[in-house]
């Protein structure tokens, strides 16, 4: 009898293969669990704050004023995340080029999660929380609020683009569109769960009672900390990107006389932040007057409910996430720039008929309003996860991506929401229309001078 104990078991080559493509499978679904996970707790967390900024903040945080001083006062601490948005893009963003996507992306989702639950856990300008502080702590409320925006932006400044480089360094090619989505639905599906929080705490708790302003609108905030455990252990599973890899082997960076990113980017792509930063301004004004804005007007000038707000967020959100999943696998077979600007286009008049269409009074009016506008957005946005990424070499990918994303931010969706609120202080709604599409007519002119990337390497190679 031949001796097995030291035989070598061969593995027929078909079955093999088929191991191989398995663990590859596998590998690239947990790269879209992580990116998924990961924007759509940063984004729930960042929204959550929108939606409190249009509902309570302005009872809670600014009672001295008058409610339409509270509202913009509301919002511009609303908007103080998107200011930091590029220090958080710079700064993470380095070490994102430097150190690594997965290990950047860890320190994102901790910080998100530790000032999100820190403004669950604030004491209101004369309102305490669960017994502590029953008077308040008056002017430093609306400091620390501030402080903790300021976090919350300075988180998502570093999070979009290391998520979506996520998915675009692993993706196959020919389908980095499609890898795209994950990132990309965080959005809309953190959309629906901030609205359902709102809504269940609303409907509970009761919308304009003392208890809702006291503790039901701080659950969707300490909730988020269950969300950001169970991201933290999906992204700790997920390896470097190969694409990352292989720069660190090259040295792409070390034979560059120039270490940092930052000013790496800005000396030799310049023109693509400046231009992609302009074109990528209108997705920020359509999502947050669409989002924040749309729910404030509803329910102070329009008359209606916060519940019923919130249920036609819930139902916006379920469209606005199928336009991102449509468009995302459309770019892969006509090219990003094909639909980014069609919509941009489109926006123009879109934005222009906007208002005159809720301020009928009509709820449908209201919710096919704010539908229409997150739909124009979910297709522009769809394909920008493969696009931004695309468009930048590697060794400065993560700060590059992240710069236009965050400087989009600021044009569009700091600026707009703040004027937007002034505007319907002193003026007809219509010239907030035509403010946006102002907007959307600049990113039309810029989005000419962007070229289709779709066909674009992903290696670290020298520019």
């Amino acid at each position: 009898m031949p001796d097995l104990s030291q035989a070598t078991v061969k593995t027929p080559v078909g079955t093999q293969d088929g191991q191989k493509n398995g663990a590859k499978k596998r590998g690239l679904a947990r790269v879209a669990a992580a990116s998924l996970i990961g924007t759509t707790i940063e984004y729930y967390d960042f929204f959550i704050y929108g939606t409190a900024a249009a509902l309570v903040f302005p009872t809670v945080f600014f009672p001295a004023a008058d409610p339409a001083v509270g509202t913009i006062a509301s919002f511009a601490t609303f908007s103080v995340a998107f200011f930091a948005r590029p220090v958080g893009a710079v700064l993470l963003g380095h070490f994102g080029d430097k150190i690594g996507r997965k290990r950047t992306l860890v320190w994102t989702l901790m910080v998100m999660g530790v000032s999100t639950i820190g403004i669950g856990l604030m004491p209101g300008y004369g309102v305490g929380v669960f017994g502590v502080f029953e008077g308040g702590i008056g002017i430093w409320a609306p400091i620390i609020l501030t402080a903790m925006r300021f976090l919350q932006g300075f988180a998502v400044g570093g999070e979009w683009a290391g998520a979506t480089l996520l998915t675009a360094e692993y993706a196959p090619n020919g389908k980095r569109g499609r890898m795209a989505i994950y990132p990309q639905l965080g959005p809309s599906i953190a959309f629906f769960l901030s609205s359902g929080t709102f809504f269940i705490a609303s409907a509970t708790v009761g919308a304009s009672s003392t208890a809702f302003l006291e503790y039901g609108w701080r659950i969707p905030f300490i909730a988020s900390s269950v969300l950001v455990i169970f991201g933290l252990w999906v992204r700790l599973a997920v390896d470097e990107t190969p694409v990352f890899k292989a720069q660190q082997a090259a040295g792409v960076t070390s034979r560059r006389e120039q270490k940092l990113p930052f000013v790496e980017v800005l000396r030799d792509q310049w023109k693509e932040v400046l231009i992609a930063s302009g074109a990528m301004a209108t997705l920020f004004a359509l999502f947050y007057i669409g989002t924040a804005f749309l729910t404030n007007y509803g329910t102070g000038d329009l008359g209606f409910s916060r519940t019923t707000l919130l249920g036609m967020g819930m139902i916006s959100s379920l469209v606005f996430g199928a336009a991102t999943i449509v468009a995302a696998i459309l770019s892969d077979r006509i090219g990003r720039l094909k639909i980014i600007r069609t919509v941009l286009v489109l926006s123009v008049p879109w934005t222009l008929l906007l208002f005159p269409l809720i301020d009928t009074g009509s709820a449908f009016a209201l919710w096919a309003g704010i539908t229409g506008t997150l739909v124009l957005y979910g297709l522009a946005y769809g394909p920008t996860g493969a696009m931004l990424p695309e468009m930048f070499a590697s060794r400065f990918r993560y700060t590059g991506a992240g710069l236009v994303y965050n400087f989009a931010g600021i044009l569009g969706g700091a600026i707009p929401p703040l004027l937007a609120a002034q505007i319907i202080m002193t003026n007809d709604s219509v010239w907030v229309g035509v403010m946006l599409a102002a907007i959307s007519a600049l990113s039309v002119v810029c989005v000419i001078f962007i070229p289709e990337t779709k066909e674009r390497t992903m290696e670290p190679v020298e520019n």
